[in-house]
């Protein structure tokens, strides 16, 4: 699953929560990205920041910035 945990019934449950912070700022973290087996955690804004460079070299991306608009 990319961006959430599903459970029965359809109900979805997010993987981050209000206490993943930003590493970049300290804001709600949106995304997890891991990188030579480290996970960093950044809010939406950093996260569209550093994504050109962090991209190629992610072993795995999880978004949750889908939430924002909810």
């Amino acid at each position: 699953m990319n961006a959430t945990t599903e459970r029965d019934a359809g109900t979805v449950i997010p993987r981050l929560t209000a206490m993943d912070r930003c590493d970049a700022c300290g804001a709600q973290a949106y995304v997890a990205v891991e990188v030579n087996g480290s996970e960093l955690l950044y809010c939406a804004h950093h996260a569209r920041k550093y994504e050109e460079k962090l991209r190629p070299v992610a072993t795995s991306w999880h978004d949750e910035t889908s939430r924002l608009s909810e």
